[in-house]
């Protein structure tokens, strides 16, 4: 699509909102059924096309997608009319006879532009929480993915018109002509790199963003953990779509003297769970493509793998790796991974990695595999990250009731549930003073003593 074609697709979805049709909470809900239906209806069309772009088997898909995707529509079919009302808040005794309450409002026309790695959750998810809102939304899916692209093209082509809900597809230069474009609202899931050009974009216009953005997720195992439970719930977590989940764990700090342990049992819980050799298992995931396959075989040092390591450059598939003794300064390090690589390092002193990770960059998520509550109490409430687990990975996702987003160099912004509804929505705070009452202390002229006795009083 070209620039023109997109400001002139941004010009209808101006007037159509201006029409008011987005407002009324049941056009709303009606339209959110139809999402509903029509990705039910295309079910298995997404699921293969999940396989086609990331090796998903259709298990992984519906349980990390598309059923993900339902659950988020079947929850805002549920509660959008509750999340529409005006909330009365309490009015100062100065502001007598009053009414005051926060009346949610939609933010307007809308972009929302989605990643590769989760192709399908990551575009109709928020799109749920936008129709919610009353907004119109141009979803750019990401060009990685063009399978995906290609179902929601027609999932949403079949649901809604053009002028109410559209997809733009392409690639670098159809994203900068969409970011050229002056939108009320902006929603990007991505890299950081990435999400910097967003920022200075909509910062041309004053356009509100949220950024969903990624960060290498600490997951610290200490001596107090269940070895064999944490391995099993890390190599799940690290190696689900072959690693390239935004909230993964990027890398381990396991406590020295359950160390050895805790190896041997992510050894064999690989082994366990995607066999003797993971690159013959078809239910084990692919790359994206060969940029990304060169990038993350460039970071693995064989003196340092003890599990896997084994490569198929034409299938673009790397065999769950496991590098041990691994410290801050190597390659693996230095970026976030993405991909089914697992470090691991140690250490012995507590307070120490808690200093530590204070002086990192804010990772989108962090976890702690433990048994000690005072370890536990000082990770939830002295480190900043996004979200996270205590004794599992990657779950805290997966739900409505609670936002999901990054802080700092992970993001800002949040969504799911109500927050997703918040997030592309304004909230209005409104005054309504009656009329049969006029207290004139706040006239001038300021003459009297009693009136300025009278004001003390209120404003107490």
């Amino acid at each position: 699509m070209t620039s023109m074609e997109i400001q002139n697709l941004l010009s209808r979805q101006r007037e159509y909102y201006k029409s008011g049709a987005t407002i009324p909470v049941k056009f709303r809900v009606e339209q959110l059924k139809k999402l509903y239906a029509a990705v039910k209806k295309y079910e298995t069309e997404v699921n293969d096309a999940l396989t086609a772009d990331l090796g998903k088997s259709h298990y992984e898909g519906f349980m990390c997608e598309s059923g993900l995707v339902l659950s988020e529509i079947s929850y805002m079919i549920r509660h959008t009319k509750k999340f529409a009302r005006r909330r009365t808040v309490y009015t100062p005794l100065a502001q007598f006879a009053s009414h005051s309450f926060k009346q949610p409002v939609p933010y307007g026309n809308t972009l929302i532009m989605s990643p590769w790695n989760y192709p399908f959750l990551l575009t109709i998810d928020p799109l749920a929480d936008a129709i919610a809102a009353g907004n119109t939304a141009i979803v750019k899916p990401s060009a990685y993915s063009p399978a995906t692209g290609k179902i929601i093209e027609k999932i949403i082509g079949e649901c809604f018109a053009p002028e109410y809900v559209a997809v733009v597809t392409g690639g670098r230069a159809e994203n900068t002509a969409l970011l050229d474009q002056k939108f009320d609202f902006v929603f990007f899931t991505g890299s950081q790199a990435v999400g910097k050009e967003v920022l200075r974009h909509t910062a041309e216009h004053l356009t509100p963003a949220v950024l969903e953005l990624g960060g290498k997720s600490p997951c610290i195992v200490d001596a107090s953990a269940n070895i064999r439970l944490a391995a099993r719930r890390i190599v799940f977590g690290k190696y689900l779509n072959c690693g390239q989940t935004c909230v993964a764990p990027d890398y381990i700090l396991c406590e020295k003297s359950v160390k050895d342990a805790f190896v041997a049992e992510v050894i064999r819980q690989i082994r366990i769970q995607y066999g003797e050799n993971p690159l013959d298992n078809r239910d084990y995931g692919k790359i994206i493509n060969e940029k990304h396959f060169d990038r993350l075989c460039g970071l693995i040092d064989k003196d340092k793998v003890v599990c896997g390591g084994e490569t198929d450059r034409e299938a673009c598939r790397i065999a769950p790796t496991v590098m041990d003794n691994v410290t801050f300064d190597d390659a693996v390090m230095g970026e976030e991974i993405f991909g089914p690589i697992m470090p691991i390092l140690t250490f012995d002193d507590f307070d120490a990695v808690v200093d530590v990770l204070k002086d990192k960059d804010k990772p989108l998520a962090l976890y702690i595999f433990s048994g000690d509550k005072q370890h536990i109490r000082r990770v939830t409430t002295e480190l900043s990250y996004g979200g996270g687990c205590i004794n599992d990975v990657v779950i805290h996702l997966a739900t409505s009731e609670m936002g999901f987003g990054g802080v700092g160099e992970s993001g800002m912004g949040s969504y799911h549930g109500r927050d997703g509804f918040d997030a592309f929505s304004h909230y209005k705070s409104i005054v309504d003073k009656k009329t049969w009452m006029d207290l004139p202390m706040r006239y001038q002229p300021y003459r009297s003593k009693l009136y300025e006795t009278l004001l003390h009083i209120f404003l107490r």
